[in-house]
């Protein structure tokens, strides 16, 4: 809770102790303060909707109070009524903003400050084969953080600014589409268009999931552009939840059982290719979807030379370029790192692998980050899609003719790949999020990523990498060409 929503609820309490409890009734000057309290929390830190029963009793109580001033003495039984009321609706004024938070991210440990800025770029020469107009060309949106100078007093930017991305998150969740409205006054660390670090640093690409959206993983991606990383997060249109252009349109992601049908033909292709939008697709939509990472390194080569913003002009390092992504991301990774060689890293995050890559390989230096066959069952994962996930991994693992690692961190489940459990802790109560808990998840996912990074793009020590100092229970596996070694422990 943010601290006038804290300072809102404990008046709400005091309000309502004073006003029925008789030896503290001579305070009971105290209850129009709660709607002081409403005031200054909606003027400070604004309004929203889990603090709807704290405002109404910020209403109610002063009410009460002015009421038993113009009409004594009141009735014991209305007191009782009064006190019982007041009681039930401070269950939910207490609980609701606890379990549906405003999201605060840690300041970022690394010695830089974080920059953002968002593009609109369109590539002319490809057909958006997603969407209903053949005649369409292919658009991203695509956000950028960057190390920047530290600014503490600079306003920091929203979490999340798409509406639709809010209500696309609710519908996946199967919950009411104003349980996430909290997202859009959450805030990230990065400040638009801050000026950036003087020199070039190494660039990361970001995948989103299925129906997620670019800012989906920033409990890893500001950790990394504090340590000096440049991080492009592609939104990709009918994959992403929602993408919201700067005239205003907006494209929804596709339904899931046509994303989930294209996705399959890539992966796994079936003599019938699906159809979308009466043109069948026999490559499904992983390739597509890899030809943006193409287009984007090409923009990015070209915003180096000269950014329109005056920002990132001779800021990117693009002979330092890796790429990182979580599920559908995972997929596009190894397909974009199998037919893209300026790729130098390649991390995949929990995804299975097309069985066209698996067959033909990827020479970069590899990283799988996911988790054991165990937990995926007690997640709730049909057995077809454990053994997917777990065969073809370890099958383009084992291919590598260079340094590879494959991580297992038992007990996470597969949006601690993310930061949904930061949304609520009603996540892992649910069973949504992992027995591990979002803390330790993450710092894992963290240490691991920037080790890879730090080894394979800019040379550094990464004493993880060799299997010490590791965390304990995480199954750890490395290699170098033909020889592998293991590290493993209990969790």
């Amino acid at each position: 809770m943010r601290p006038f929503e804290i300072v809102l609820v404990a008046v709400d309490l005091l309000a309502l102790l004073v006003l029925a409890v008789p030896p503290l009734r001579r305070a009971r000057h105290v209850a129009p303060l709660a709607a002081l309290a409403a005031v200054a929390q909606v003027l400070v830190e604004g309004a929203r909707i889990p603090l709807v029963p704290a405002y109404a009793l910020a209403v109610a109580l002063p009410a009460w109070w002015l009421w038993r001033i113009l009409r004594p003495p009141v009735p014991a039984r209305a007191g009782r009524l009064g006190t019982a009321l007041g009681a039930m609706a401070l269950v939910p004024a207490v609980a609701l903003p606890m379990v549906l938070p405003v999201l605060r991210f840690p300041p970022p440990e690394g010695p830089h400050g974080i920059g953002t800025l968002t593009y609109h770029w369109k590539d002319a020469g490809r057909q958006e084969i997603l969407g209903p107009d053949p005649a369409a060309r292919r658009e991203l949106m695509v956000q950028i953080w960057y190390p920047a100078r530290p600014d503490p007093s600079a306003p920091r930017t929203p979490y999340v600014e798409d509406p639709g991305v809010i209500t696309a998150v609710a519908r996946l969740a199967g919950v009411p589409d104003a349980t996430f409205q909290h997202m859009r006054q959450s805030t990230s660390n990065a400040v638009t268009a801050a000026p950036a670090v003087p020199g070039r640093h190494p660039v990361l690409v970001f995948l989103e999931g299925a129906q997620g959206f670019r800012q989906m993983n920033m409990f890893q991606v500001e950790p990394l552009v504090s340590r000096g990383y440049v991080v492009v997060a592609i939104d990709q249109p009918y994959t992403a939840g929602s993408v919201r252009f700067p005239d205003g349109r907006s494209i929804a992601g596709l339904p899931r059982d046509s994303l989930m049908a294209l996705v399959d033909q890539s992966l796994k292709p079936a003599a019938t290719a699906p159809v979308l939008n009466g043109r069948p697709l026999p490559d499904g939509m992983i390739p597509h979807l890899a030809q943006d990472v193409t287009f984007t390194l090409d923009r990015l080569a070209g915003l180096d030379q000269a950014d329109p913003r005056g920002v990132l002009t001779g800021r990117l390092d693009l002979r330092r370029t890796g790429v990182f992504g979580i599920s559908l991301g995972g997929i596009v990774t190894a397909q974009a790192c199998a037919r893209e060689p300026r790729l130098r890293a390649c991390l995949i995050m929990d995804a299975p692998m097309p069985e066209g890559v698996v067959r033909d390989g990827i020479e970069q230096p590899a990283m799988w980050l996911t988790r054991d066959a165990a937990t995926m069952r007690r997640e709730g994962w049909d057995e077809a899609e454990v053994e997917r996930h777990q065969i073809t991994m370890r099958a383009l693992y084992d291919k590598l003719p260079g340094a590879g690692y494959f991580v297992l961190v038992p007990g996470a489940y597969h949006v601690d790949y993310t930061d949904a459990p930061l949304w609520s802790p009603l996540m892992r109560a649910a069973g949504l999020a992992g027995p591990i808990g979002a803390e330790r998840a993450h710092a894992i996912i963290n240490a691991y990523t920037l080790a890879f990074f730090d080894r394979h793009l800019k040379g550094a020590p990464a004493d993880l990498l060799d299997g010490k100092p590791g965390f304990p229970g995480v199954r750890f596996d490395s290699r170098q060409g033909s020889e592998a070694a293991g590290v493993s422990g209990g969790w």
